[in-house]
């Protein structure tokens, strides 16, 4: 069993004016009032019952992947430092896997691959935890991680209580789930089953892994490794490593607009980069619609946007929350000034 399902006695771990530099991806330097490391759902329970706990703002951090922290937390931050991961079990159509919310995401799809069991290779890189992945529904060169999850383990925060969602429970959107809205600093999140299919087949249709796949001989039958590496390849190559220089991935979804409204901007901006939908709309590349504004390598003061990818807004050191919501807002008006589009950010900003 992942450690999350651990029944071994808990040791809740309280630290005071606790920095949170190196739990989020930005690097910012902010503090919480009181922190606690979980090590078990054993943990997670005990902490908030804790009376250290009673009355306190809550914030749940794992990698820190998808925050933008503006200030000093003041409340408790539960550290998720949930281990393990294991086969659940099996059926004739699937592989169903289960990983503690701690797992680094990364490390964890290069695991199932290890064991023979794909259908993660798509989302290889993404930073942050197991955890996150749902509250996000992360996604990648055509796959999101909705489409291969079971179900989510997590704990009530108020009461303590276990509650098990299926994934149609979950509500899973474009960049989105309950645990993002409603759910919010409800839940914890401490496990996640993935369904693996057993017939699998690739997803190699996007044009920068396609031709990293036939760069590499693949280009007709790629199997998952391929497509893992292919993807590892093209993400190193656009995106900036957080441990070097700090960011949360792409900032801004992917703005979706009607047909009609695409049709006039295609009319005046004949290169738009797009994604047809299965509803008839017509999904944008955000980060095409930053570079045409002339974004990219701008900075404001140490808040820059990346100099490969638009996408992705940076922290060149010394960058504070507010300086990066700042540079955002800048690239929000000026995208909705020339395309008439409004860009949504994806980080929580706290």
């Amino acid at each position: 069993m992942p450690a999350s399902a651990s029944s071994r006695h808990a040791r809740a771990w309280f630290a005071a004016d606790y920095p949170l530099r190196a739990h989020n991806t930005f690097g910012f330097d902010v503090r919480a009032r009181l922190a606690c490391r979980l090590e078990t759902e054993v943990d997670l329970r005990a902490a908030v019952r804790d009376p250290r706990a009673r009355g306190q703002r809550t914030l749940v951090l794992g990698g820190g992947s998808n925050v933008v922290l503006t200030r000093d937390f003041d409340g408790l931050v539960l550290l998720v430092a949930l281990r393990g991961r294991r086969l659940a079990r099996e059926d004739e159509h699937a592989w169903y896997v289960e990983a503690a919310a701690g797992e680094n995401w990364h490390d964890f799809v290069a695991w199932t691959l290890e064991q023979h069991m794909p259908g993660l290779e798509n989302l290889a890189l993404i930073p942050g935890t197991v955890g996150a992945a749902p509250v996000q529904n992360i996604g990648a060169y055509g796959l999101e991680m909705a489409e291969r999850c079971a179900s989510v383990r997590a704990v009530e925060l108020a009461s303590g209580k276990v509650t098990e969602f299926d994934a149609a429970d979950c509500g899973f959107d474009y960049r989105d789930s309950v645990f993002k809205r409603e759910g919010s600093g409800r839940f914890a999140i401490t496990s996640v089953t993935f369904r693996l299919p057993k017939r699998w087949t690739p997803r190699a249709g996007y044009a920068d892994l396609a031709r990293e796949l036939e760069a590499r001989g693949f280009a007709d039958t790629p199997d998952a490794r391929a497509v893992f590496d292919a993807v590892v390849a093209v993400r190193r190559a656009k995106l900036p490593d957080p441990v070097q220089l700090g960011n949360a991935g792409s900032f801004f979804k992917n703005p979706v607009v009607d047909a009609l409204q695409f049709d006039a901007l295609l009319a005046r901006e004949p290169q738009i980069v797009s994604y047809p939908q299965a509803d008839g709309r017509v999904k944008l590349a955000a980060g095409w619609l930053i570079d045409r504004c002339g974004w990219k390598g701008r900075a404001l003061r140490a808040a820059a946007v990346h100099d490969r990818q638009a996408l992705v807004l940076v922290n060149r050191g010394g960058a504070t929350g507010a300086d990066v919501l700042e540079l955002a807002q800048a690239i929000r008006s000026d995208v909705r000034t020339r395309f008439g589009v409004e860009l949504e950010q994806e980080p929580v900003s706290l």
